[in-house]
């Protein structure tokens, strides 16, 4: 079972940066149906391409989305991040204002956490290992 790794090239740096991110709504407020969600990834496609990144896996249920994103090293994942839970707030409360009761949900569409996992490549132990492999000149 082999696992195809697709690099993102820089002048400098060759990296396959992933991370796995979810975003919650203020006070997990059920908003969310198939129309929003699909506007909220196409919003969230535009705002990793801005970012010079790919949005490789986009899904939600009725009170979060969890997203895929492949991203260059160049990218700090805290301004990836507030730019993708702005711009999508910004537009889903502008075009859902029916579904979207700015009252209820305190003026904000996102919880202000969310989480960011780094994904993909070999896990931390097998890397550690590695290390310690390396033939250390004496």
């Amino acid at each position: 079972m082999s696992q195809e790794v697709e690099y993102w090239r820089g002048r400098n740096v060759v990296s396959a940066m992933h991370v796995h991110l979810v975003f919650v709504t203020k006070c997990r407020r059920n908003v969310f149906d198939d129309a929003m969600l699909r506007r909220c990834e196409d919003i969230m496609i535009e705002v990793c391409d801005s970012f010079e990144a790919e949005l490789r896996e986009f899904n939600g249920e009725d009170d979060h989305v969890h997203l895929l994103v492949h991203y260059p090293p160049k990218v700090a994942i805290s301004k990836l991040v507030n730019s993708l839970k702005g711009v999508s707030s910004h537009y889903l409360r502008k075009e859902f204002t029916g579904r979207v009761n700015r009252a209820i949900m305190h003026g904000h569409f996102w919880s202000p956490s969310y989480l960011a996992a780094s994904c993909g490549g070999a896990p931390p132990s097998i890397i550690k290992q590695y290390i310690e492999q390396q033939r250390r000149p004496v």
